[in-house]
């Protein structure tokens, strides 16, 4: 690392600052943004992921749960399953309600499967830019 890049490292925000934010934004999609007073984005987001979940669920998707075996498969399930779990209240909703679609040939249940795990990964997104707006890096 070169002097200049060290000049230019900022410390980590405090937890104090962010954490409320992006823990709204994993429990409820949005609800960092809401908390952080960004209104309009906040049910954008919340409006994203809760269809593209509801959209996987209506499409008997499974929810992928951690597997052994090779590595493509380990790192296709466990990363399916920590992508379900990043979906936060709709997959805790859904798993309590008692949602268990087993794995089923067919190209709208693997559909369904991809919409359930992309919903997840638009929620990092979404728990970013709350972290972002947090800590002043974003407006």
């Amino acid at each position: 690392m070169s002097s200049q890049e060290k000049k230019t490292r900022q410390p980590m925000p405090p937890l104090s600052v962010w954490g409320p934010a992006v823990g709204l934004a994993w429990i409820i999609p949005g609800g960092g943004h809401f908390l952080l007073k960004r209104t309009g984005r906040a049910a954008l987001l919340l409006a994203s992921v809760l269809s593209m979940f509801l959209f996987g669920l209506m499409m008997r998707g499974e929810f992928l749960k951690p597997q052994g075996g090779d590595l493509l498969t380990v790192l296709i399930y466990y990363g399916g399953f920590i992508c379900n779990v990043l979906s936060g209240l709709p997959y805790l909703m859904a798993t309590w309600l008692g949602y268990s679609q087993p794995d089923m040939a067919g190209a709208v249940h693997d559909y369904g499967t991809k919409f359930l795990v992309t919903a997840g990964l638009l929620n990092v997104l979404a728990m970013v830019d709350a972290y972002e707006i947090a800590v002043g890096k974003k407006s």
